[in-house]
């Protein structure tokens, strides 16, 4: 068997089984490609590898593959984000490591020649990753900017709040389906696909890559401020029927159209050019010095093995942790404050999957004050049990309150303002208590719960939201500031409650 038979099939080896190993993420990928219409694009990725590979294969076939030791390093920094991802409940950084795993057995089975040759296709993986949610938020609020910015220069009068746009023909939100985050995700992939394959110079390539950046960003803009526009004169139901036929694919191919019209004429790589010169890679005295450090393929799999299998090891025993919690906890008593029945003017119910105790009552005191209290308590966080996950916390997504902004910061909270059938108002801000921690910062949640999970210690995770509605004659960050005076330090208050100290 030659050189290239016997490295492809080990390499066709331990694909398989790093996807069967990994299978769990694998599926997840698979349907966020398959049902979420902002991943569609990744259904190309696969055919565009496999082409970008052929086009390089006239000059890879001239190149000797080899097992490298080096590229364990790589493998086992994969697994670690596989890990960290596992310990933090962070789908990206789990799906992100699997995905990495597979470029980095490529360059340990195959030698740093090869991957170099492969480098793009190689970095060009990432693409099969689904991110771009943790965007929404920020291109909801550019988006906004934008419109509301177009809407004046029209002469059309209008005010703003948060991603709220009042004008005379009605309310308008831009929503996370119009934030234009699927568009600018593929338009990503396709910049850096064109880049590689249309340009030769970097200074051309990154031109290209920015005006791949901008042009979604803009065009979406341009969109909604279009269907504001023609509300005004058509009715928002006919503005909102022509935005529905306009937004979608056909208004993503008008933008590429325009974008590769607009750079047609500055591509320097000519058709027939090679996408890598294996003579120029073979005569590389700094790759012949990588590629000297090598071992048996055999070893390179044993090696590949152990860290990958121990990475899974340390995750399970890290889902088997459990911290010891009281088996019923109650709202507390609040100074100056009285229990009242829960009657909002919009059901507002918060989300916490997979807690173990939660409790959510309203308070009043003799000023009219009123403010909601949820309460949810975690004996381990998991997957499917995470206190900062996506979807979990004030705002649920299958309610109907929607996201108007952010509010003024206080000791630390994570605050929201959301807004229900575009009259009711209410703010919330939210703590987590974990161990010695006590803010609003999901990141420091996160890296709090992976720091227990890494040293394997059992910790229970506390969230909190105090929240308060707008009505006549009472502020709701006014109600929040009395009932958080009333209660004191909150981290006492809150160990309390649950019974954490």
């Amino acid at each position: 068997m030659g050189p290239w038979r016997q490295a492809l099939a080990a390499l066709g080896g331990a694909w398989l089984l790093l996807i069967v190993l990994f299978a769990q993420d694998w599926g997840k990928m698979f349907a966020q490609w398959w049902d979420s219409s902002t991943y569609n694009h990744i259904l190309l990725v696969p055919a565009i590898l496999g082409w970008l590979v052929w086009l390089r294969l006239p000059e890879l076939r001239k190149l000797t593959p080899t097992a490298w030791w080096p590229a364990l390093l790589a493998v086992a920094g994969a697994t670690l984000l596989w890990v960290l991802g596992t310990f933090a409940g962070f789908d990206l950084f789990r799906q992100a490591g699997a995905v990495a795993l597979l470029p980095a057995s490529l360059l340990l089975l195959l030698g740093p020649r090869v991957g170099a040759a492969l480098l793009f296709p190689l970095c060009y993986m990432a693409f099969l990753v689904p991110f771009g949610d943790e965007l929404v938020p920020l291109l909801q609020m550019i988006t906004a900017k934008i419109t509301i910015a177009l809407v004046h220069l029209s002469g059309v009068p209008a005010k703003i709040d948060g991603v709220f746009i009042d004008t005379p023909a009605g309310l308008f939100e831009v929503a996370e389906a119009c934030s234009g985050v699927k568009f600018l995700i593929a338009m990503i992939a396709l910049g850096a696909l064109v880049g590689n394959v249309c340009f030769k110079r970097w200074g051309r390539r990154a031109a290209f890559l920015a005006l791949c950046l901008a042009a979604p960003i803009l065009a979406n803009g341009i969109r909604a401020w279009g269907t504001i526009f023609a509300a005004q004169y058509v009715g928002v139901e006919k503005a909102a029927g022509i935005d529905h036929i306009v937004y979608g694919w056909i208004f993503f191919a008008v933008v590429i159209a325009l974008v590769l019209g607009l750079s047609w004429r500055f591509f320097d790589r000519a058709i027939d050019d090679p996408m890598i010169d294996a003579a120029e890679i073979e005569a590389s005295p700094r790759l012949a010095t990588l590629a000297a450090q090598r071992l048996p393929v055999g070893l390179a799999l044993v090696g590949a093995a152990a860290l990958v299998l121990g990475g899974q090891a340390w995750a399970r025993a890290a889902d088997a942790l459990s911290a010891p919690l009281p088996r019923q906890i109650h709202l507390p008593d609040v100074p100056g404050w009285q229990r009242i029945d829960y009657r909002p003017q919009v059901w507002w119910e918060p989300r916490a999957s997979g807690a173990d105790h939660r409790l959510l009552g309203r308070y009043a005191d003799a000023a009219g004050n009123e403010v909601d209290v949820f309460v949810a308590l975690y004996a381990a966080q998991s997957e499917g049990k995470e206190a900062g996950g996506f979807g979990e916390g004030a705002l649920r997504p299958d309610s109907d309150w929607a996201w108007q902004g952010e509010g003024p910061q206080v000791g630390g909270a994570g605050t929201e303002r959301l807004l229900a059938q575009g009259r009711v108002m209410r703010l919330a801000q939210t703590w987590y208590r974990s161990g010695d921690l006590l803010g609003g910062s999901n990141a420091r949640l996160k890296l709090e719960n992976i720091t227990d999970r890494l040293l394997l210690r059992p910790r229970a995770t506390m969230l909190l939201i105090l929240s308060a509605e707008a009505r006549p004659g009472h502020d709701p960050a006014r109600a929040l500031a009395a009932f958080r005076l009333s209660t004191g330090d909150l981290a006492p208050w809150m160990d309390r409650m649950a019974q954490l100290r």
